[in-house]
């Protein structure tokens, strides 16, 4: 396959994968308070997404490198599936613990195999000094397009449902108050899942793979952990990618879990608080894929791929710190610098990302990329399992804020030091893991 033809699945793979999650944005929390669930319960299923996640990472990376990035995607569109059900059906809280436990299983399953299927085949096309940011960046700014496009379609809904003659209520009668409006996008999501599960299977040949066993997965999986590990240890720069990575973390969790809250109280009820966030995170992915778009040249501007990550982490810090000194202010001036300090986060975090890992396939072969892509999303989730708790014990205010405020300060200050030029990868970077049917 030629790199144009790999650059155009791989974007069609990001859209169609992150479509659905961005269809639940805006009314997931509202969903859940509709349900009668604190804020510290929904911080509660939050932290239960992000710990499982964190605790599959290294494992379904491992799985993604010995059983192929393919099984591990369809995977990954199942579990999903399942996910937006119980969570759109669902009426208590242990219900929603699950659904937010399989959306984490479904993220770990799903953070390393696409990009490390179009990063091999651009290597097998070009070879391993093959120009990556360019593709990444596509993807990035793909993601956080149909992000844009799903929160729109996802807040507007329940308020749409509510017009004319009034389809929601009738919904909601007629299911005995299992499908509520809010819960109509969540369930769009689950649908457009069986879509992402269909193309996997038709637009992502793989080479062809000695046949494994229940014996060889055992066998290769935690060989293939062990060295991601080793990678995350033993080299300088992917630990300082793997620091800032869960600074971005940290400043998820606080943005993610305290705006809709903060958007619902300035609309005035759930519905019009789903419209509201909706047009503002749709704004937020905007700017999130424009950041991703001008990551390749960001990093020509700057000097290198070290200094754009400087340079987007910084940005992110200040929206954040900018939220959290407006976060108590309820008039024109401070909700207008909120929303721009919402929008430089997202501008920010969207240059960083490509550039963190361009340096970071630098540092890995082939055959354990999948795993440290997991390496780097695991980070990415015990920092928001760490820090969603945090978040939603603090009173309302600025506090709350600066939890993902300080943390990405402390992230962007790692990179005040020069960066080595980025090396190729080589055998040594990463090493060569037990490989079914291997002596």
């Amino acid at each position: 396959m030629d790199i144009a033809a790999a650059r155009r699945r791989y974007v069609m793979i990001c859209a169609l994968f992150w479509l659905p999650l961005g269809l639940a944005i805006a009314p997931q929390l509202l969903l859940f308070a509709e349900r009668g669930m604190t804020l510290a319960a929904i911080a509660g299923f939050f932290a239960a997404h992000s710990l499982t996640a964190a605790l599959l990472e290294l494992p379904t990376g491992g799985l993604s490198d010995v059983l192929g990035r393919r099984a591990v995607l369809v995977a990954a569109g199942l579990t999903d599936l399942a996910a937006f059900a119980l969570l759109g059906l669902g009426t208590d809280a242990w219900v929603f613990v699950l659904g937010m436990a399989l959306k984490g299983a479904g993220r770990a399953l799903s953070s390393g195999p696409a990009e490390a299927w179009y990063v091999d085949t651009v290597h097998a096309a070009a070879g391993p000094d093959a120009e990556l940011r360019s593709g990444l960046a596509r993807g990035g700014s793909a993601t956080s397009a149909v992000l844009a496009v799903g929160t729109l379609v996802g807040g507007a809904l329940p308020w749409l449902l509510g017009l004319g003659p009034d389809l929601g209520a009738w919904l909601s009668r007629a299911t005995s108050g299992v499908v509520l409006p809010l819960s109509v996008p969540v369930l769009l999501a689950a649908a457009v899942d069986i879509v992402f599960v269909l193309y996997v299977l038709t637009a992502l040949p793989e080479p062809p793979r000695t046949p494994v066993g229940p014996r060889a997965v055992l066998r290769g999986v935690p060989a293939t952990i062990v060295s991601g590990v080793r990678l995350a240890g033993g080299d300088a720069l992917v630990r300082r990618v793997l620091l800032g990575v869960a600074a971005t973390g940290a400043a998820f969790a606080a943005v993610e879990l305290l705006t809709p809250g903060r958007v619902a109280d300035l609309a005035g009820d759930p519905e019009a608080g789903a419209v509201l966030f909706a047009g503002l995170a749709c704004v937020g992915y905007v700017c999130s894929a424009l950041g991703s778009h001008l990551a390749p040249l960001t990093a020509r501007l700057t000097g290198g791929s070290g200094r754009a990550v400087l340079a987007g982490l910084g940005a992110g810090a200040g929206g954040l710190l900018l939220l959290a000194a407006t976060a108590s202010a309820a008039g024109p001036v401070p909700v207008a610098l909120g929303a721009a300090g919402f929008a430089l986060v997202h501008l920010g975090l969207g240059a960083a990302g490509p550039n963190e890992n361009d340096l970071l396939h630098r540092r890995v072969t082939s055959a354990g990329r999948a795993t440290a892509l997991s390496v780097q999303s695991l980070a990415l989730q015990l920092a928001c399992a760490l820090a969603a708790p945090a978040v939603g014990a603090l009173p309302a205010g600025p506090l709350p804020w600066l939890v993902g405020g300080v943390a990405l300060t402390a992230g962007t200050l790692l990179w005040t030091r020069p960066v080595p030029a980025p090396r190729a990868a080589s055998e040594a970077a990463l090493p060569e893991p037990v490989r079914p049917g291997a002596a």
